[in-house]
This record gives structure tokens, C-alpha cells and sequence, in this order.
């Protein structure tokens, strides 16, 4: 996308919302990479800057980012215009794309195996919505609860937003997606995806991996998946 000027902006944005072949999906998932370390090395220049709640927001936002990774998955895996449709409503919710922010606390309080982080997408929990609502009081002053003003430089703590710039950084990870990786995730994914089967999904993901590895688009042991599918990962 070029560069705007004042004469061409709109009131609003002509959003995409079909499909996308595996070279663009790559392509969305390495800018989304980027994007986030900026706005994660930008936190950390806030951080250090004592801006405390503008850390804590810009780091959010980096969070968010990163979220996007997983929503273009499912949208390399899409069976139809519902399940596209559904992944663009998604990549542009705040709260879909953050669910990732407790996954160091899981870590920390002893998840290791792949059932261990299914709270972080479970629909009935809050915390998605415990981080939109950090960012906006970061963000904004508002008059809350029995008519208290809150603002961000007085309700914003340092020792939370260190932790959440840790954070952002940990999973924005590298711009090193390719067209392949998104194709063999498609080839392995797609048919476990459409039959709603677990079990299947699982073994699916320890078949990608491993053809990942055949292919020379990961380090370390071929096995690891399985091992942290079915096993769990030692700490």
C-alpha cells in the first residue's frame, strides 16, 4: 500500500474481505511481524522515556499485531465466504487478535502441552477483553465507576507495563514466513479444520511440522510438535 495524502484519505478505509493466495497470506503474516517490533521497540523507547501508560498502550497494540498471524492461518485453511468472511471480522477485532497476552503467565504457572493454552481461546474467558481495557485506560481519561476520574498516568502501574512490553516483544517474533510454510499448513490443515475433529487437528499440526522440518523451514528436532501435542514440553 502507498503512501496517503491529504487529498486521498477517506472517511473510511476500503477494507479487504475475500480470499488470499498463500504468497499473500505470507506476505500479510511477515508485515504483521514487522509491525509489531516496531511498535514493541517503540514501547520500549516509551518505557525508558518514563511514559508509562503510552508503553503500556503501544505494547497492546504490538500484541495485537502479532495476533494476526493466527487469523491469516485460519484464513489459509478457510473451506468458504462464511469462514472468510468470519476471519477478516476477526483480524480487525481488537479483542480476537490479543488473546495471546497471557500465554508467558500459562508458561509461568506451569502449561506445557498444547491442552495446557486452550484457556487463551476459550470464548467464555475475559481476559481478550481485561486488555482492551487496559489499552483504553492507558489511552483516555474516563469517568468511571461512582464518578472517578481516571487517568492514565495516575491508574497505569510501571511493574504491569514492563511486564506487558516483555511481553509484546516475546511474541512478535521474526518476518520469516513464506509462501511454501502457508501452503504445506493449508495442504495438512485444511481437511482436520473441516472436520471439526480434535484428534485429527492434532495429528495434522505434528504432520505439518514435520513436513516443515522435510523442507528445511524450521530448526531444531522434528518430533518437537509431537512431543508438545501429547507430551508436553520440558520447562
Amino acid at each position: 500500500m502507498g503512501r496517503y495524502s491529504d487529498q486521498c484519505v477517506k472517511k473510511t478505509l476500503d477494507a479487504y474481505r475475500g480470499g488470499l493466495t498463500a504468497a499473500q497470506i505470507a506476505n500479510g503474516m511477515n508485515a504483521a511481524c514487522e509491525n509489531a517490533n516496531r511498535l514493541a521497540d517503540d514501547a520500549h523507547i516509551l518505557l525508558d522515556a518514563a511514559r508509562i501508560p503510552s508503553a503500556l498502550a503501544v505494547a497492546i497494540l504490538a500484541i495485537e499485531e502479532t495476533g494476526k498471524i493466527s487469523i491469516l492461518r485460519r484464513l489459509a485453511i478457510a473451506t468458504n465466504d462464511r469462514e472468510i468472511s468470519d476471519a477478516w471480522k476477526e483480524y480487525r477485532s481488537h479483542t480476537s487478535k490479543n488473546v495471546m497476552w497471557m500465554f508467558p503467565a500459562l508458561i509461568a504457572g506451569g502449561a506445557r502441552k498444547l491442552e495446557d493454552f486452550r484457556p487463551l481461546f476459550s470464548g467464555s474467558s475475559d481476559h481478550p477483553f481485561v486488555l482492551d481495557q487496559l489499552k483504553q485506560i492507558s489511552f483516555y481519561t474516563d469517568c468511571l465507576g461512582k464518578a472517578h476520574w481516571s487517568v492514565p498516568c495516575e491508574v497505569i502501574d510501571e511493574s504491569l507495563a514492563r511486564s506487558i512490553v516483555m511481553t509484546a516483544k516475546l511474541l512478535a517474533g521474526k518476518p520469516t514466513h513464506t509462501e511454501k510454510e502457508v501452503a504445506l499448513w493449508s495442504e495438512h490443515m485444511r481437511p482436520a479444520y473441516a472436520s471439526r475433529d480434535l484428534d485429527l487437528m492434532k495429528h495434522a499440526l505434528t504432520k505439518w511440522h514435520a513436513a516443515m522440518h522435510a523442507n528445511g523451514l524450521t530448526t531444531g528436532d522434528a518430533d518437537g510438535m509431537d512431543r508438545f501435542i501429547f507430551e508436553g514440553i520440558r520447562p
